[in-house]
């Protein structure tokens, strides 16, 4: 008996080295897209390079996360800095890859999970940097997510079409309001197709609980900057990130969150 569980526990330990490592894997061309779609440059040509003195990158340079430190964040060329942006997307991505298979195992739906995650951690990066949310990512994801919901999602094609409209709708709202409160745009078409990819994903009640939480975090960001004098009340934040998290949150603790929520309030 202990021979048997120890064997599962190597079983664990290996899969999960798997999933962090095609994360990190991953995370590297989820870097290539961050920086060459919004430029509009091929994926394909030319090879990696640095954007400084365009200098092919070797193999050696390119492996993810470990080049980075063995190089000390410099490009071995021309000595110039390399984006701490890298291997921050190469590492949040292998431990959200680690994560969901914690969290779901080696099962249909957690393809959909890795494809959602992917999307959201490039969208978010996008946003921040260009402020931009490109209708490259959201649409196709959007797309896939109402495809793959009758396969592959236990919610369906209907629970997911109905949450892509309703994550639209909701945005849409949001954004209408918050012009007439503030005479100003403060929501982005973006948003809004990025929250019915999410409800595609996510279904009617991921969709709501995800926004909900997107909100929250980012009211608890903005409070925060504030009070370390590092925000003002008129400084711009990208949603996109906000929506992001609060989907990450939704994935790996919604249904807990639900419960308490239930619990507090005396529902259950």
């Amino acid at each position: 008996m202990a021979d048997s569980r120890s064997g599962v526990d190597v079983m664990d330990w290996a899969l999960g080295g798997l999933f962090f490592v095609l994360g990190l894997i991953f995370g590297s061309f989820l870097n290539v897209c961050i920086y060459r779609i919004p430029r509009k440059e091929s994926l394909l040509w030319p090879s990696s390079h640095c954007p400084t003195c365009n200098t092919r990158i070797r193999p050696l340079d390119n492996i993810p996360l470990i080049s980075y430190v063995f190089l000390r964040g410099r490009c071995r060329a021309c000595g110039a800095k390399i984006s701490p942006r890298y291997p921050a997307v190469e590492l949040l991505t292998g431990l959200l890859f680690l994560g969901l298979y914690l969290r779901f195992g080696v099962q249909k739906e957690v393809l959909a999970f890795l494809i959602l995650t992917s999307l959201l951690v490039v969208i978010s990066f996008v946003d921040i940097e260009h402020r931009l949310i490109l209708n490259v990512f959201t649409i196709p994801g959007l797309v896939a997510g109402i495809l793959i919901a009758g396969f592959v999602l236990r919610i369906g094609w209907l629970n997911a079409l109905l949450g892509a409209l309703l994550g639209g709708g909701l945005l849409i709202g949001i954004a209408l309001f918050g012009e007439l409160l503030f005479g100003k745009e403060s929501m982005g078409m973006g948003d809004v197709k990025m929250a019915a990819m999410i409800g595609a994903f996510l279904g009617m009640k991921g969709v709501i609980v995800s926004v909900f939480l997107g909100f929250v975090i980012a009211a608890i960001f903005s409070l925060a900057g504030m009070a370390l004098n590092r925000l003002q009340r008129s400084s711009y934040l990208p949603f996109g990130p906000f929506i992001a998290a609060g989907t990450l949150v939704y994935l790996f603790a919604g249904e807990a969150l639900i419960q308490w929520y239930l619990q507090a309030v005396g529902l259950r």
